[in-house]
């Protein structure tokens, strides 16, 4: 026999949910950026041992919601809390009770147990991290406690023996050789989003959306891919002087996945002007956001 279920990565934006759950899988499945709010749908890695099969749910991050597409990503983080068995409830150095407050209030609604995971503790002497969890594990009602750095992996290994533990005999869920259920549509389609995240400002990463329109495997892969905006002075600055910016997105993109699919990549990329689709449901809809 072996022990296997679902755990939810719970959290605020940027405690570092995404890296957490890359640095776990040992393949890049889930995009980063240093902006919050990167993460906008459920990813699901799976982490399999002799004895283990560890299915991870990455999340967005808990905010306060006001536009539909806000709203989305809160409602779908409390979904798949709700298909979990485990809540794993992530935070950082900087958060306060407070916030991580609104966090474990869902958890707790839910009836889930608990483990409680300060990341990012390579910032912090081995005594502040006992105070820091310590304090923080204030905020809810946790069967064990820890102190990881998804940069580093220190501390990554005794987490996952405790949540082996905290798991139910079972089946394996997934064949052996499987790390995502994602698409490699959707996967191609985030890697040109984390580039827009990455290489925009202010506004426009949280007004932008990927969609692929075409995709064909071969040698070359071809993809065509429409990057949507709100109002026509974002579309302005994603294509950038003389297009400058928009080839900058498709050449990093396209390295990108590249080393994804392992095949020479032609990426068409294009921006397109969605008016309002943040605030919309239906056109959050029609972008896949379901």
């Amino acid at each position: 026999p072996i022990r296997s279920g679902f755990i939810a990565i719970m959290g605020r934006p940027n405690v570092g949910k995404s890296t957490f759950l890359n640095t776990v899988i040992g393949s890049k499945i889930s995009i980063t950026t240093s902006k919050p709010q990167t993460t906008r749908d459920r990813i699901l890695g799976i982490f399999d041992t002799s004895d283990a099969q560890i299915i991870f749910l990455d999340t967005p991050g808990i905010h306060q919601a006001g536009k539909a597409l806000n709203k989305y990503m809160v409602e779908k983080a409390l979904s798949t809390l709700s298909d979990a068995d485990i809540a794993m409830v992530m935070t950082a150095p900087d958060e306060t009770v407070e916030l991580l407050s609104e966090v474990t209030a869902y958890v707790r609604t839910s009836g889930k147990e608990a483990v409680l995971v300060l990341n990012k503790a390579d910032l912090l002497s081995q005594e502040d991290r006992e105070k820091r969890l310590g304090a923080l594990a204030g905020a809810g009602d946790f069967r064990s406690r820890y102190a990881v750095s998804s940069l580093t992996g220190e501390g990554i290994g005794e987490l996952m023996n405790g949540l082996k533990n905290l798991l139910p005999e079972g089946p394996r869920f997934f064949p052996e050789d499987m790390i995502t259920d994602a698409p490699l549509r959707f996967l191609c389609q985030e890697l040109i989003r984390e580039k827009v995240f990455t290489l925009t400002q202010k506004e426009i990463p949280y007004a932008a959306a990927v969609e692929v329109e075409e995709f064909r495997e071969g040698e070359p892969t071809y993809i065509r891919a429409a990057v949507h905006v709100e109002r026509p002075s974002q579309k302005g600055i994603v294509i950038g002087a003389g297009g400058k910016m928009l080839k900058e997105i498709g050449k990093q993109a396209r390295m990108d996945i590249q080393r994804l699919l392992g095949t020479r990549v032609f990426l068409e990329l294009f921006v397109k002007v969605t008016k309002d689709w943040t605030r919309k449901p239906s056109r959050l809809k029609d972008l896949g956001y379901k």
